[in-house]
């Protein structure tokens, strides 16, 4: 081997050594803190017990006198290790194993039992009843130093084992949390199917549907409102108006589109088909009209709204890569928009379409043939409410 070699080899191997011993030290060190029950009726054994204890390195030793005792220093203490006789006066060390067995959420340390019988029943026992080991009087102090070192060590590793179970638990539940968070405000953005469907890696989503009922909700006064609020008291009152109706939306079952300034729009049989979208979305038209009333005396009167309502065929889906939507797209939309702008403030404007799935359900006022851009002259009504 070349010189440049056998340096390098050599302080591989000083690394490796230095870091043996590292770890060597840290196990001592953890082993010398580790605190110690002694529950002995004789106190010459327990001076025995704890002279070979010091003798390995532990210091930090408590005694007690009979199992009563030791149950009730357990209670106050947590320890790392208890080595515990069996024949005591009071309470025995059969009775204090059953006490530590029926009471496992608490966290007792574990127990070596020393005994001056020699039965293997009364070993095969005392492990049934949850103790760590069984040494015999007269104790072999190679013996017991081995057995302790063994527990002790054991427990350190169980506590550590425990640490990470915990610290996965809360990473867990923290993970989780992040993941409802992400869930909801992905639900405030798209559909909960559609959501579902981006979930499971769907990347082009367009549907067809043959017939949904689309509405478009305008303010009129806003512009002129504006100049005499100021800007959060005006973000107040839309944010309210808007909220409620949020609200009834979700209460007949229909879509919020989106909102585009003071505008808002729905529809009825989206994402999801339903057979009654026309009514669901005139009955959500005339709770919008009765929650801008509600807020009259906020906006001065001087808030009303126009709503356009047709109903047809559409195609709907998911656009972009970056503050994606989920849109609709057709003549069905242009006409409720062009039902909306044509309207009257405070009326519910819709077309002959949306008029023939609601006609027996629901008051029409005709307005007759009127002109609308795009479409020319088309028959429209009015909605007066339900019969």
């Amino acid at each position: 081997m070349s010189t440049s070699a056998s340096t390098a080899a050599q302080g591989v191997d000083s690394r490796q050594v230095a870091a043996e011993l590292d770890i060597s030290a840290k196990v001592s060190s953890d082993f010398e803190k580790a605190k110690v029950l002694l529950v002995d009726d004789s106190r010459l054994i327990r001076m025995g017990l704890r002279r070979s204890l010091v003798e390995i390195g532990l210091t930090d030793i408590t005694e007690a006198g009979d199992g009563r005792e030791a149950i009730e220093t357990l209670v106050r203490e947590h320890f790392d290790l208890m080595l515990l006789d069996m024949e005591m006066p009071e309470m025995n060390g059969m009775e204090v194993l059953a006490v530590l067995r029926d009471t496992p959420h608490h966290p007792w340390p574990p127990v070596i039992v020393i005994s001056g019988g020699t039965s293997l029943e009364d070993a095969v026992r005392c492990i049934e009843l949850g103790a760590e080991d069984y040494l015999s009087k007269p104790f072999n102090p190679v013996l017991l130093r081995a057995r302790v070192k063994t527990s002790v060590e054991r427990k350190r590793l169980r506590d550590q084992e425990a640490l990470r179970m915990r610290q996965l638990k809360r990473q867990h539940e923290a993970l989780a949390s992040e993941q409802a968070k992400t869930e909801q405000l992905l639900l405030n953005i798209l559909p909960r199917k559609i959501a579902q469907r981006l979930k499971a890696g769907e990347e082009h989503i367009a549907d067809a549907f043959p017939n949904v009922s689309v509405l478009f909700a305008d303010m009129v006064g806003f512009t002129a409102m504006s100049r005499t609020m100021t800007a959060s008291a005006l973000v107040e009152v839309l944010g309210d108006l808007f909220s409620r109706f949020d609200l009834i939306t979700e209460k007949h079952g229909l879509e919020k589109i989106k909102t585009i300034g003071d505008c808002y729009m729905l529809a009825g049989g989206v994402p999801e088909p339903m057979d009654d979208h026309a009514h669901a979305v005139i009955d959500a038209a005339v709770e919008f009209c009765t929650a801008l009333e509600e807020m009259r005396e906020r906006t001065g009167g001087a808030l009303r709204m126009r709503i356009g309502v047709h109903s047809g065929p559409i195609v709907a889906g998911v656009i972009g890569l970056r503050k994606f939507t989920y849109d609709l797209w057709g003549d069905t939309v242009n006409v409720a928009s062009r039902m909306e702008s044509t309207g009257e403030p405070g009326r519910i404007h819709v077309s002959v379409n949306t008029a023939n799935l609601i006609r027996n359900d629901f008051q029409l006022e005709s307005r007759g043939s009127i002109e609308v851009k795009s479409l020319g002259q088309v028959e429209t009504f009015f909605v007066n409410g339900r019969n």
